[in-house]
């Protein structure tokens, strides 16, 4: 994924999440709810915009790969 220059809010996040929710298996969707009702750094929320960017649109490979990134973001 390519460096953005524009800091995304948490609400950008969300309504990302929203878009690209029923491609994901529900409970990474409840485990990123809740992360973003903690509070996050901008380079998080950076890093979780677009990992959820285009997600429906990304190989069985890269879903995989953005999957081990998120984790990694829930800790």
């Amino acid at each position: 994924m390519g460096e953005c220059k524009l800091d995304h809010t948490v609400e950008d996040v969300q309504k990302k999440l929203a878009e690209q929710a029923s491609f994901l298996p529900q409970k990474r969707v409840e485990q990123l709810q809740a992360l973003l009702e903690t509070e996050l750094s901008q380079e998080r929320l950076n890093e979780l915009f677009h990992l959820l960017k285009k997600y429906d649109l990304a190989t069985p490979e890269k879903r995989a790969q953005r999957e081990e990134k998120m984790a990694l973001l829930l800790g």
